[in-house]
């Protein structure tokens, strides 16, 4: 078992080449697949939604929207209190226990899967708890920042982010192969609708053991829940974990701090879901409900008592920090962009172009199969790979030139691209040969999550250097939690969008948003006497 560490100072050049390196390195390959699994197991309803579709599960289509809409925003308001686990719990610690937590939704899911009868509530409690695997990103970044020195956090971050945001397209690539075989035995489902994965499509009548989409992740788990008990350290110097416990007494502290965060999401879900999908029907706005459930979660977990209390005063030193709250705006653009557009691109390709849109009697429909429709399964992964697979090399751009000259580019970008997708998906909405414009539509999405992955990696470097040691970690989780309800908001957003049918729209307001974050990026970073001239 790996020993604590009660010295640790990455910034003494002697020490981090003698042995701080290797250690940082080691808790860092632990930290990436671990981390990968929770993007997977948070965001698998992207695909499984799509194949309940094509098997005729018994839901329309606003309601499996809501399923990555609960993990969405469970897994947001969760990284709030992961935000602030490592100097409370320590780094082995959270990683091991938040890690081993992401079985229960795994295994889950996949028995449920089993029956196409299964009750939609039972779903949306495994979406709920899927949420884990999204609330493990701040502790993850949090743990991360503490082992690399200030020099190379853009590289640190970015390879600890990009790679561990690779579960996104792990998962997209992994699942639909995994279901075309009866690899964990059950009874198979029969496609209603052509499907697809990464090699082609596959017709209707075939076999599919869906269910294998929650079953694949709890055999890749076991062994890195091992590893990260084993092989990964908790830092127990002073501007670290001072005063660290047992293990078990950590866990506690955790899992506590987890169940507040479950209670909030919950009851933001509750009061914003229709009586038809389980909610109060009372359907408040998720404008209202968001900013409530993240100051509730906030001043819930400061009332706790103790030690922990004592703790989170002193990382609530954060939100008295200008920084702390232009970095959450700023960082939302991008990571809130990615993992929304994430949670949402597979879905939207499915509804926009997999069905013809016509006039039948004057009134535009929306409900005939599209025969020449792209295979919303064979896309999906490719946004989010490139998006995850660019973000070491924003961080290392921006190591070099600087973080907020690079955010600068690339949020022009999105705009453009914003608007250009926009348009595609407005005349393909309009169409009955939507695949017309499918190809302009990817390319465009294709450089918006490329935007997000180098902005992303650009905004650690920024964190990094404008924030000390001590304010670091927890402003990286703290701005994640928040950038994090874009996986919510996005899907909330195409859904209620396509259901009026103008899903236009949604683009139109994100460019909007990317709009008043150039300005903030300017204001705060590259202008004459900015606060912190191109950090």
């Amino acid at each position: 078992m790996a020993k604590n560490l009660a010295n640790w100072n990455p910034e003494d050049e002697a020490f981090w080449a003698s042995e701080g390196k290797g250690i940082a390195t080691r808790n860092l390959w632990i930290s990436i697949p671990c981390l990968l699994c929770g993007f997977a197991v948070w965001l698998y309803w992207g695909i499984i939604t799509v194949q309940m579709i094509n098997l005729g599960f018994p839901f329309s289509q606003a309601e499996l929207f809501t399923l990555a809409a609960i993990a969405g925003l469970t897994g947001a308001t969760l990284r709030i209190p992961s935000s602030f686990f490592i100097r409370i719990a320590g780094g082995r610690n959270t990683i091991f226990l938040t890690t081993a937590l992401l079985i229960i939704p795994a295994a889950g899911t996949g028995i449920l899967l089993q029956d196409a009868n299964t009750p939609l509530w039972q779903f949306q409690a495994m979406a709920l708890l899927s949420g884990i695997g999204g609330g493990n990103f701040a502790s993850s970044m949090s743990n991360i920042s503490f082992f690399y020195p200030k020099r190379v956090q853009g590289y640190s971050l970015g390879m600890n982010a990009g790679l561990g945001n690779f579960g996104v397209t792990t998962m997209q690539i992994l699942v639909p192969l995994v279901m075309t075989a009866g690899i964990f035995g059950g009874e198979a489902l029969v496609l209603q609708n052509t499907s697809g994965t990464l090699i082609g499509k596959i017709p209707a009548g075939t076999e599919t053991f869906i269910h294998n989409a929650g079953y694949i992740w709890v055999a890749i788990l076991i062994p890195l829940v091992i590893a990260a008990w084993f092989g990964m350290n908790n830092i127990t110097a002073e501007h670290v974990t001072p005063g660290l416990g047992s293990a078990p007494a950590a866990f506690v502290k955790i899992l506590g701090m987890l169940l507040i965060g479950f209670v909030f999401a919950t009851l933001g879900l509750w009061l914003m879901l229709p009586a038809s999908a389980g909610g109060s029907g009372l359907q408040l706005s998720k404008w209202i409900v968001l900013p409530l459930v993240i100051a509730a979660t906030v001043f819930a977990l400061r009332l706790i008592p103790g030690t922990i209390g004592r703790n989170l005063a002193q990382q609530y030193k954060i939100f008295s920090n200008k920084h702390t709250w232009a970095m959450t705006v700023i960082y939302t653009m991008t990571f809130g962009s990615f993992i929304g557009y994430a949670a949402a691109f597979g879905l939207s390709i499915k509804v926009v172009f997999g069905f013809q849109h016509i006039l039948v009697d004057g009134v535009m429909t929306h409900t005939t199969a599209n025969a020449n429709g792209p295979s919303a399964l064979m896309f999906a992964w490719t946004g989010p790979f490139i998006g995850a697979l660019i973000r070491p090399i924003g961080g290392m751009i921006s190591d070099k030139i600087g973080g907020a000259k690079v955010t600068q580019i690339i949020s022009v970008v999105m705009v453009v691209c914003a608007l250009g997708v926009a348009y595609f998906m407005k005349q393909a909405y309009a169409s009955p040969t939507p695949e017309d414009h499918f190809v302009p539509f990817l390319i465009l999405f294709l450089i918006l999550f490329a935007a997000t992955g180098i902005g992303n990696g650009s905004t650690f470097r920024t964190i990094a250097v404008v924030f000390d040691k001590v304010q670091a970690g927890p402003v990286l989780g703290w701005t994640s939690a928040v950038a994090a309800y874009g996986a919510f908001i996005i899907p909330q957003v195409f859904g209620e969008q396509i259901k009026a049918t103008t899903p236009e729209f949604a683009l139109y307001g994100f460019a909007a948003f990317y709009g008043v974050c150039i300005v903030i990026n300017w204001w705060f970073y590259l202008r004459p006497n900015a606060y912190v001239k191109n950090p």
